[in-house]
């Protein structure tokens, strides 16, 4: 068997973590798939976790201990994994922001913001200086760029997840920035509908009461990893992974997205929106 290239463990904490996981199982004579036999998770999660691209999760970190008998290494060092952050990101958006790179499927409801993943830098700026009001640029704009980076989901050359995105009239009528950032905005996500990137949609206010009137949710799927949910407030973020809670963030989910516009007219007014922002007669509701 060829040998495997060597991890640079002085790269930070979790390639630290990775290779002393990866010289534990490899000592211990087990392949990836002996190694995660039994756990929710696949092989290339854990060579993931090995490379330190990924974090390791809490149950995974004790099926390796007690199955390398490394007596709670693994998961005390969990913590200083986690602690080990990303310029520009909010501790709590740790997992999701490592998650949303391995995702198979997404599926997002951000109703009081467009999701971060379709930002533009104005946008995001906007909403940045909206929520940290005292921040000076020198912290801003790290977090804009951090923003930015996530996108690189929707590149022609990246593994793009299936992104399916449920939006709120008010988004597109209620506008945060100036009219031609806001059509800039809107462009964006066009763009990204007809590049087959995303599917968006929108729920009118007219709907009237919706399943999903309170919280905002990220529903994110794996090829190798239980599926999560992701739930934001202000300045507070939760990941779970239960079954039975995920389940029923699925159900709220497919019953919103039936009560919302189909994704052929949402792009459609989406476009007009756009268009009337840019011709300087933006519109006061969607028809």
């Amino acid at each position: 068997m060829p040998r495997s290239k060597d991890i640079d463990g002085s790269m930070g904490v979790p390639t630290f973590y990775g290779k002393e996981l990866r010289w534990k199982r490899e000592s211990a004579g087990l392949s990836l798939e002996e190694t995660v036999a039994g756990s929710f998770y696949g092989k290339s999660y854990l060579s993931d976790i090995e490379r330190g691209e990924r974090r390791m999760p809490l149950d995974l970190a004790r099926h390796v201990d007690q199955l390398l008998t490394t007596d709670g290494f693994f998961e005390r060092r969990c913590e200083d994994v986690r602690r080990a952050r990303r310029t520009g990101h909010a501790q709590y958006f740790e997992q999701i922001l490592e998650a949303e790179k391995h995702a198979k499927s997404i599926e997002e409801w951000c109703p009081g913001v467009f999701p971060g993943l379709l930002q533009t830098p104005a946008y995001a700026r906007a909403v940045i200086r909206a929520t940290h009001p005292l921040s000076l640029d020198e912290e801003v704009e790290p977090k804009v760029s951090g923003r930015m980076a996530r996108a690189v989901l929707f590149e022609e050359d990246h593994h793009t997840p299936s992104y399916w995105v449920i939006l709120h009239e008010s988004l597109l009528l209620d506008p945060i920035l100036p009219p031609q950032e806001m059509a800039e905005q809107l462009d964006n996500i066009v763009q990204l509908a007809q590049r087959r990137r995303i599917v968006p949609q929108l729920l009118l206010r007219k709907c009237g009461p919706h399943p999903f009137m309170i919280g905002t949710a990220m529903i994110m799927t794996f090829p190798d990893a239980p599926p999560l949910v992701y739930t934001e407030s202000l300045h507070s973020g939760d990941t779970t992974d239960d079954p039975g809670l995920v389940a029923e963030y699925r159900k709220s989910y497919d019953r919103l997205r039936a009560v919302a516009l189909s994704p052929e007219a949402s792009l459609a007014m989406i476009k007009a929106t756009a268009e009337g922002y840019r011709n300087g007669t933006p519109t006061d509701r969607l028809e």
